[in-house]
């Protein structure tokens, strides 16, 4: 007979501790091999697009060969500096959302070290990683454990690392089109200076807007000192 909804359900029958495991473990390697394939497609796109930005320098060089430094070669320049710069950009998008899972993706194997906890609480001096799934434990996890800045981890980090190369082609583009509209040195200087700059500090700020979202609420947070 079907229980109507106002009944509660049954209680689940106990699992053994080692099926549980198996169960949890299952989930860590999907989680592990989700992490995996997210790097190694990202990493595949900043490949790509670093072989497209250094064959754009080599097409120019043969060109400036061919036709000199004169008005053609500016208009092919700004064109593949635009080129790069779009491409870098969609790579940069690609890199911030697969920081995100993997932030995600972090935090969820954290949560499984909480389970492991539970199933045998001794386990605990052994693990170097945190079962805590907030951004305290977010971060044990990422230095593993190491009482270290995040300063060196960050800028050390995938995203600065396409962040500046995407600055670099954005001022060399504003500096090609002042160039191209008759500008003096100065407005050259200036003006490249200004989108280069300009772009770092506009994807640092989508960055950290992008990373200070809550991402679900956490389950496990880490003790206070006190407690």
């Amino acid at each position: 007979m079907t229980a109507s909804p106002s009944e509660a359900p049954p209680p689940p029958p106990d699992v053994p501790a080692g099926v549980r495991a198996q169960i949890l473990a299952t989930e860590h390697w999907s989680l592990l091999a989700t992490r995996s394939m997210t790097w190694s497609e990202v990493m595949s796109r900043i490949t790509i697009h670093l072989t497209v930005a250094s064959a754009s320098l080599v097409v120019l060089a043969l060109f400036a060969q061919a036709s000199g430094f004169g008005g053609a070669f500016r208009v092919m320049a700004i064109g593949l500096a635009a080129a790069v710069l779009v491409m870098g950009t969609l790579t940069q998008i690609r890199v911030v959302n697969a920081s995100i899972d993997d932030a995600s993706t972090i935090l969820g194997m954290n949560r499984l070290r909480a389970a492991y906890l539970d199933l045998d609480p001794g386990l605990a001096p052994y693990l170097v990683t945190s079962p805590h799934d907030d951004q305290q434990g977010l971060m044990q996890t990422y230095l593993m454990g190491w009482p270290r800045s995040t300063l060196s981890h960050v800028a050390g980090s995938t995203s600065i690392f396409m962040t500046v190369i995407n600055a670099i082609v954005a001022g060399t583009l504003g500096a090609l089109v002042a160039d191209a509209a008759g500008g003096g040195a100065a407005v050259v200087v200036v003006l490249g200076t200004v989108c280069g700059v300009g772009y770092v500090v506009a994807q640092l700020v989508i960055g950290q807007r992008s990373f200070a979202t809550p991402r679900q609420d956490s389950r496990f947070p880490t003790p206070s000192t006190g407690d």
